[in-house]
């Protein structure tokens, strides 16, 4: 394989990755008036991509982005819906070793645009992609709403 197709594929997945990406500023950009409608606590918190008890639906929106996933919760004071932002990962790519990597077939030397692959030769740890495999979802911040309001927040704790 010629250099330019080696290179290529790294390019355009790492194009693809930034471009899903959305910062909370660039939230804020393409929803000013929202921004704006919020105190200056709220705004500083939306700008560090956090967000606090009290807070609107749009003023989640703008700190976390658009859920994954989005419950109700029925209980005898009414009903809740839970926004659900997962993080996946793919259960295959194991730690294989540590220590000095030379390089070899396939995405390995490429360094860290793929998630699976890091380093250039020397020392560091390694991650061998085995195949697909199952994905593993996991809640990493759980909103819950009463009345179009934040009511609770519940984030894992490592």
């Amino acid at each position: 394989m010629t250099t330019a197709p080696r290179l290529l594929l790294p390019s355009l997945a790492l194009a693809l990755l930034l471009s899903a990406c959305a910062t909370p500023q660039s939230r804020i950009e393409r929803n000013p008036d929202s921004f704006q409608a919020l105190t200056a606590e709220q705004q500083a918190l939306v700008k560090a991509g956090k967000i606090a008890i009290g807070f609107s639906e749009a003023a989640v929106k703008l700190a976390l982005g658009e859920p994954q996933r989005i419950t109700k919760r029925t209980t005898g004071k009414g009903d809740k819906l839970v926004w659900r932002y997962v993080d996946r990962e793919n259960s295959n790519a194991d730690v294989a070793f540590t220590g000095y990597y030379g390089g070899g077939p396939g995405f390995a030397g490429y360094g860290s645009a793929f998630p699976y692959y890091n380093g250039f030769y020397g020392a560091g740890v390694q991650r061998i992609y085995t195949g697909p495999g199952p994905t593993i979802e996991r809640d990493r911040i759980r909103v819950v709403f009463t009345a179009g309001k934040v009511s609770a927040i519940e984030e894992e704790v490592k």
